[in-house]
């Protein structure tokens, strides 16, 4: 295991070994498993978003038990409250007071299956801890222990007994990750598993690791022409025409945030590249505007990725050099 982060080159060791483990039961998805390292160490959260059996909840439970931190699962359902996610206040007839009873928000990480199925009100007891790293119930505010981050998992070709997820609550998501069906080749690997399982992961990285590590990536630097690049890029996708719903200044700050991460924990680098930002921009940016549809199946609009990601091509592009 892991035990000290101090070098940047540590980093890249520290996202190698998380994947190593992973690839135990996860066939195919490294790539997702670096956004999930960075965005983890970069204090972010990630929505796993893919049809039905795509490995999604599989994923966030592989990656979250190859770290030495406290985990919690959330089963979200149409009749969820928001005392199922924050705690309540109990009445102890020994004591004849009221206690508090902390609930699953209160990990390291929390795991919100189908978050799309808790009602508008249950997914907004999620933004204060998303945003501010803290609970408050009844009055009473509750600082939550670091690192602290939510993977929650959505399936897009779901509608029945769903709630359409808010921009605000989109805009707490460092990077949305879409999941599709994997090759040929890894589906044949993903059924030899199946044979000879092996589900006994174990932690590689330790809780004071991850936090060393956190505080390396706010020593990377970022020169003034990169930041110059991602305000124009999140602003341009304001100004196109294409787009009915721009990216927010909250986005800006998310993709600097990711650049950072990306940088140091796939690279290993102390320094932010054009290339960085450019590699992670539609991850982060994807869930932050929306294009008009012309085929509405449901009362959430269906937004096309591809068309998505030639808008973000085409500003980027614009911006290079």
């Amino acid at each position: 295991m892991i035990e000290n982060v101090s070098e940047f080159s540590d980093l890249k060791i520290l996202s190698d070994n998380i994947i190593s483990e992973v690839q135990k039961t996860i066939i195919g998805l490294d790539t997702h498993v670096k956004t999930l390292t960075f965005c983890l160490l970069s204090g972010g959260h990630v929505l796993l978003d893919g049809l039905p059996g795509t490995a999604k909840t599989a994923l966030a439970l592989s990656f979250s038990n190859s770290l030495d931190l406290g985990i919690k699962r959330i089963q979200s359902t149409p009749d969820m409250m928001p005392g199922d996610i924050t705690g309540t206040r109990i009445y102890n007839p020994k004591t004849l007071e009221f206690e508090f009873r902390p609930g699953p928000i209160f990990s390291n990480i929390v795991l919100v299956d189908e978050i799309n199925r808790a009602p508008p009100r249950s997914q907004a007891a999620l933004l204060e801890a998303m945003q501010e790293g803290q609970v408050t119930v009844d009055g009473v505010t509750s600082i939550l222990d670091r690192p602290f981050m939510i993977v929650a998992t959505k399936n897009s070709l779901e509608y029945e007994g769903t709630f359409p997820l808010s921009p605000t609550q989109l805009d707490r998501f460092m990077c949305k990750l879409n999941l599709n069906y994997p090759s040929k080749n890894n589906e044949i690997l993903v059924l030899k598993t199946k044979i000879n399982p092996n589900t006994n992961l174990s932690p590689v990285v330790s809780k004071s690791a991850l936090n060393q590590a956190k505080a390396l990536i706010n020593k990377v630097s970022v020169d003034d022409d990169i930041t110059d690049t991602i305000a124009k890029i999140v602003r341009s996708t304001r100004e196109m025409k294409s787009i009915t719903l721009g990216a927010s200044p909250t986005a800006s700050i998310s993709l600097l945030s990711a650049a950072r991460g990306y940088a140091a924990v796939v690279h290993g680098r102390d320094h932010v590249t054009m290339d960085d930002v450019k590699d992670i921009s539609f991850d982060v940016l994807n869930h932050r505007f929306i294009i008009p549809q012309i085929d509405i199946s449901s009362n959430e609009q269906i937004n096309s990725d591809e068309q998505k990601k030639q808008l973000l091509d085409q500003i980027i592009l614009k911006f290079e050099g």
